[in-house]
């Protein structure tokens, strides 16, 4: 018990928030989006591919918060 340091402790923290705000970021994004591009669909039917690409693009926002804690986990140790 007396190996683990508070540093580790707070790259934890650290690695959780940028996973975790990343992602309500990205839902908040993929909210307006997807509400426009399904809006856009009724109208016309041809505009699925781009809505579906536009409601993708904030899901990136994830990935980029997953690799980050995991470069954040591998400070840790």
């Amino acid at each position: 018990m007396a190996d683990i340091s508070i540093g580790v402790g707070l790259v934890a923290v650290g690695a959780s928030l940028a996973f975790g705000l990343s992602a309500i970021a990205s839902g908040i994004a993929e909210k307006s989006i997807g509400t426009a591009a399904v809006g856009a669909m009724a109208e016309k039917e041809e505009l699925f591919g781009k809505g579906l690409i536009l409601t993708v693009i904030p899901e990136t926002l994830v990935i980029f918060g997953l690799v980050i804690a995991i470069l954040l986990m591998g400070m840790a140790k």
